[in-house]
């Protein structure tokens, strides 16, 4: 079966994207060379924020982004990345501080746990995770 291996955030301002995922995520971004690209590490091997181990996660890209930003309200047409995260909570007022909105708030996923939808400072919107296979 085909599976992601690799994503990429488009932002008008690749250093305030930089900051705002370092910042709320922890990932290790840094510029790939002397080009307008930045490697995104979310992890290492397969222990992330307390996901089991059988839910690996991938890398990604950082680039400035080709034309306008997206406006609030606009419908989608990018796949929307879901991170899995140690509390919803936690990350919801993290990134809220680093300059987030909130898309969808944090909801219940019956049997998988607890998530939400943000967007960034670049306006790209994306999920957090928390699993709890005990939600119902």
């Amino acid at each position: 079966m085909d599976r992601p291996v690799h994503f990429e955030i488009h932002a008008t301002d690749p250093a305030r994207a930089k900051t705002f995922y370092e910042t709320v995520f922890g990932w290790t971004i840094t510029q790939w060379g002397d080009e307008p690209y930045w490697s995104i590490r979310t992890g290492e091997g397969d222990q992330m924020a307390g996901i089991p181990s059988t839910q690996t996660g991938i890398d990604g890209g950082l680039l400035p982004r080709e034309g306008a930003a997206p406006e609030a309200g606009q419908p989608m047409s990018a796949f929307v990345v879901t991170i899995g995260v140690a509390s919803c909570d936690e990350t919801i007022e993290k990134a809220l501080a680093a300059g987030a909105g909130v898309v969808f708030p944090k909801a219940p996923v019956p049997r998988v746990g607890w998530i939400a939808y943000l967007t960034d400072p670049e306006g790209n919107r994306f999920g957090v995770l928390q699993p709890d296979g005990s939600v119902t």
